[in-house]
């Protein structure tokens, strides 16, 4: 075991008990200490489900790329690993970045990661060299093997760039032998993900571009995940530098996915459509995984790039991981589902029928917390004469709140965190267009701490945000700006 890796490990066991239980999110994964982004590697292992993460302990604020891990026997209470790699080799010395994971027939965890060496450019600047690299292990540790890298610049096609050239997610065909989808800048067209074929793991062969974006959606293209879903061939992705579109891809860099046919023979992909995954504020290069019981699931990053660098060096930990979300396909479209073991963890309920609320505001005695489960669905009282807005608000005190809010007229749900305690003018709005018939609308929101995740119409869209407001507010209420009748089930949550 290196050097560098020794001193991760040992320095997130000592300070990790530093840091109140109180001040982490109860149910969602944060960063043991230090920095988090993009969750890898998350698979099945050895009875498990295992997640690793982009980590920098020492600070947190970005930095060199560790490897964090973490497992979990229901998705819901993670128990820290140790660091499982650090930038301590040639071709990863400036960071161990993005990759994906497998378990191997001879019962080992195969972990592919892209290796980052930093360089000058020659003008004054940093440029980055970007490589695909293997790790083998037992789910606890994991050592870099010996040939690395296994895909480097060469084995790019015309128009390929070293410089972004990363995030493999790799996965065994039914013939035995494996493939690698690979994110790539295509220079002066924006990214497309690149199809790699080998037979042992080791020599890797360049098949041909899977999807790409033609200048289409953002920029870069990056942290590609690839399944089937419900008949549906889905690719999900995140892109740098987006620009709206509607109300579609309002994030700078966010998630999309695109639907479509993948020919198993050819292995050619034809894509049908594209949609944003998240139409909130936090969401980024979310991973799937197949679970044993055969439901694809996946987890995201809960942050955003354009606002996760403002905290102040003082924080002992940034960065958390979403809800894991049950994803499936409806006429098309996908659906993402809180995970439902998380429904065994409802106390206290209180439960409301046919709520009349008109021009005012109602709160409900006992409704208070910051671990919620809370549904609520409204209609018009007339449906003739249609309310002008209605909302739902938490993490609520006489200072602060969050809310979620619709305009029927519109057709527009609103997330707002301006009141949620940043000092800062950073992102605190998102709207997303809804289906509702004559006002009628479902929400679910779950709420954990110091983030909200809002489900839409059974999952038809999702909206999540990070909120930073003081644990004390923690109140509830609705607002109708007209007459409206309303069902909530409220629960605490007790995970």
């Amino acid at each position: 075991m290196s050097e560098a890796l020794l001193k991760a490990r040992d320095y997130e066991e000592k300070y990790e008990r530093l840091i109140p239980e109180r001040e982490r999110p109860k149910f969602h994964l944060a960063s043991r200490v230090g920095w988090m982004n993009d969750p890898n590697g998350f698979s099945w292992y050895n009875g498990k489900y295992h997640l690793f993460y982009q980590y920098h302990p020492y600070d947190s604020h970005w930095g060199p790329m560790h490897w964090g891990h973490a497992a979990s026997s229901d998705l819901l209470h993670w128990d820290y690993l140790p660091c499982a790699m650090a930038p301590d080799e040639v071709y990863d010395q400036s960071g161990c970045f993005s990759g994906s994971a497998l378990e191997l027939k001879d019962g080992r965890h195969l972990l592919m990661y892209t290796g980052v060496i930093r360089d000058s450019d020659g003008e004054g600047g940093t440029i980055d060299i970007q490589t695909q690299n293997l790790a083998f292990g037992d789910g606890r540790d994991y050592v870099k093997y010996e040939g690395n890298p296994v895909l480097k610049g060469v084995d790019l096609p015309q128009g390929g760039s070293i410089h972004d050239f990363r995030d493999p997610k790799i996965w065994q065909a039914e013939d035995g032998s494996y493939r690698a989808l690979i994110a790539n800048n295509h220079l002066g067209h924006g990214g497309w993900f690149l199809l790699y074929r080998s037979e042992d793991l080791f020599h890797w062969k360049f098949m041909h571009v899977l999807a790409a974006n033609d200048d289409r959606i953002g920029l870069m293209w990056e942290c590609p995940d690839f399944f089937e879903l419900d008949g549906e061939h889905v690719i999900i992705a995140s892109a740098q530098d987006m620009l709206p579109k509607g109300f579609e891809y309002h994030n700078g860099n966010g998630t999309f996915y695109l639907t479509g046919n993948y020919d198993p023979h050819t292995e050619r992909y034809e894509e049908r459509a594209n949609h944003a995954v998240d139409y909130g504020i936090d969401f980024y290069a979310p991973q799937t995984i197949l679970a044993p019981d055969g439901r694809r699931i996946m987890i995201g990053w809960m942050q955003n790039w354009d606002t996760c660098n403002l905290h102040t060096k003082s924080t002992p930990w940034f960065g958390m991981m979403s809800l894991p979300r049950e994803l499936s396909m409806r006429k098309g479209i996908l659906i993402q589902k809180p995970l439902r073991e998380l429904k065994k963890y409802r106390r206290d309920p209180i439960i409301r029928k046919d709520v009349r609320l008109c021009d005012g505001d109602l709160r409900i005695n006992g409704m208070f917390g910051r671990t919620a489960d809370l549904e609520v669905t409204i209609q018009a009282a007339d449906p003739e004469k249609m309310y002008q807005r209605f909302a739902v608000r938490f993490a609520q005190n006489d200072k602060w709140r969050t809310g979620v809010s619709f305009r029927p007229h519109e057709s527009t749900l609103k997330i707002d965190r301006k009141f949620s305690g940043s000092r800062r003018a950073v992102i605190n709005q998102r709207r997303a267009l809804v289906n509702h018939v004559r006002g009628s609308l479902k929400l679910r929101l779950i709420i954990d701490r110091f983030s909200v995740e809002v489900f839409v119409n059974d999952g038809e869209k999702v909206m999540s945000a990070v909120i930073t407001t003081e644990l004390d507010a923690d109140g509830f209420s609705f607002f109708a700006d007209g007459d409206v009748i309303m069902d909530i089930a409220w629960y605490r949550l007790e995970v």
